[in-house]
């Protein structure tokens, strides 16, 4: 395949051409079609979960053997285990730019890092539960914690990114001005749903002038673009393994130290604490306050093995990969008839590689069946888990969303652009139906994988339609 350079000077709207940076596992799967054709799989579903680079798999494969308990063992491999453990600690928290005196915590994903923190946050001086303010284009992984733990304001959105950025300064001053000032306000790093983000420096200003912390949801921000806490000024970022091409159940929260030692340990366990006794438990300092149980080695290591990847990656080679990517699918997507693609703000920062759209007359669960059935592209539909947003864009159906990263290919774009165009023009080859709430083929032909142990295809498995669409419309 051709360089990206190559590529723009021989190709202006074509990125049939432009090869994946880095290499990820499972890139030429074969996916079977329904007419009985197999093409390789168009992953086009990165912002749910990213692929594994290839470099990180191999790492995965040379620590098995070295697996072992963790922290409390005094066996040769718990040595080894503990020390990859806590070197992959410190790998994590050097990738997002942490501070001398900052603390990287070990957890499962975003969500987790989120529902953490959400514990932490200091109460009112009056004893009250700790003000936070929010925006509603928040994914849910940050907007249902704050409800459940903290006094959280929801700020809606404005038309564009500077109004918006006014919006949450005016409600910060707000609360101070009354005496019952934030303590936090905690933003996406970009949007999960149309991959714009706010500025950075903006939001920093906006918190750290009115007394309050700033905590980025980095879930979409990090595997994309480069990020640091002590160059910015933010307070806390939380990301995950699996968006960051470690999909291995790992994911970090890395931020100040205080509130962390401080807060109520997250899990009640051992590795938390000094000393129990029956009457009373001596609790440790984060990070081990908070990782109690024994922790996911690997989940660590192959998230470290992710950072330090992305890293040796020249910054501007990422971003103009994906820019090329995410600029042809906007362009190409938006000169089909009959189909919209979403934005939120003309001014917004910088936008990632997340693109959503409709298609006139089709139901979302509909275009991502047939993208899947008839063209070998995997995509996702649905409210993204973020329903505040979707419902207030006019979208409370359902959307598709396409993504991309380091290991996309640009024919797996112009596939996906080609299918769209024939779905408009012509609609789908295949018959489709809604079963428990999820469009399927009818009588899907396709086999599933050699060795799988599946009897079916998901799509087709007894789900009852609550406990099968999750963040899809009702």
């Amino acid at each position: 395949m051709t360089t990206l350079t190559e590529t723009r000077a021989c190709q202006v709207d074509s990125v049939a051409d432009l090869a994946p940076v880095l290499p990820v596992v499972g890139h030429d799967t074969p996916a079977p079609l329904v007419d009985g054709r197999t093409v390789p799989y168009a992953n086009l579903d990165v912002a749910a979960s990213a692929p594994a680079l290839r470099s990180v798999a191999d790492r995965i494969t040379a620590t098995l053997p070295l697996y072992a308990s963790v922290h409390r063992g005094a066996g040769y491999l718990s040595q080894v285990s503990t020390a990859l453990y806590e070197q992959s600690r410190r790998t994590i928290g050097e990738f997002v730019g942490a501070r001398s005196d900052d603390v990287t915590i070990v957890v499962r994903n975003t969500t987790d890092a989120l529902n953490l923190l959400a514990g932490c946050v200091p109460a009112s001086d009056d004893g009250a539960p700790g003000r936070v303010l929010v925006l509603d284009i928040e994914h849910h992984a940050n907007f249902l914690p704050w409800q459940r733990e903290a006094d959280a304001t929801v700020v809606t959105g404005r038309d564009t990114a500077a109004a918006t950025v006014q919006a949450l300064r005016a409600e910060l001053a707000a609360g101070a001005a009354a005496g019952r000032g934030y303590a936090l306000l905690t933003v996406t790093g970009a949007s999960n749903v149309t991959g714009e983000c706010l500025d950075v420096a903006a939001l920093v200003a906006a918190a750290h002038d009115h007394g309050a912390r700033l905590l980025l949801d980095g879930a979409q921000l990090v595997p994309h673009r480069r990020f640091s806490l002590e160059d910015t000024g933010v307070d806390y970022v939380a990301f995950s393994g699996h968006k960051t091409y470690a999909p291995f159940g790992g994911g970090a929260l890395v931020g100040r130290r205080d509130w962390l030692d401080a807060g109520t340990p997250y899990l009640a366990g051992g590795g938390a604490v000094r000393r129990v006794r029956t009457d009373a438990t001596q609790w440790h300092e984060a990070p081990a306050r908070h990782e109690a149980g024994s922790p996911n080695v690997l989940g660590a290591v192959s998230l470290a093995a992710a950072c330090q990847a992305l890293a040796a990656v020249d910054a501007q080679e990422l971003r103009e990969h994906e820019d090329a990517l995410r600029r042809r699918l906007v362009a190409g997507l938006e000169a089909i008839d009959g189909v919209d693609v979403l934005h939120l703000w003309p001014d917004a920062a910088d936008t990632v590689g997340v693109v959503t759209f409709t298609v006139a007359g089709c139901d979302a669960g509909l275009v991502a069946a047939y993208l899947s059935a008839e063209h070998g592209v995997g995509v996702r539909d649905g409210r993204f888990c973020a329903h505040p947003l979707l419902a207030r864009l006019g979208f409370d159906g359902g959307a598709v969303r396409a993504s991309v990263g380091i290991g996309t290919a640009g024919e797996e774009v112009e596939r996906l652009l080609a299918a769209v165009a024939e779905l408009a023009a012509d609609g789908p080859r295949a018959r489709y139906d809604v079963v428990d709430g999820l469009w399927i083929v009818v009588d899907d032909p396709r086999p599933v994988p050699a060795g799988s142990g599946l009897e079916g295809l998901l799509a087709t498995a007894a789900l009852g339609a609550e406990d099968a669409v999750g963040c899809l419309p009702d």
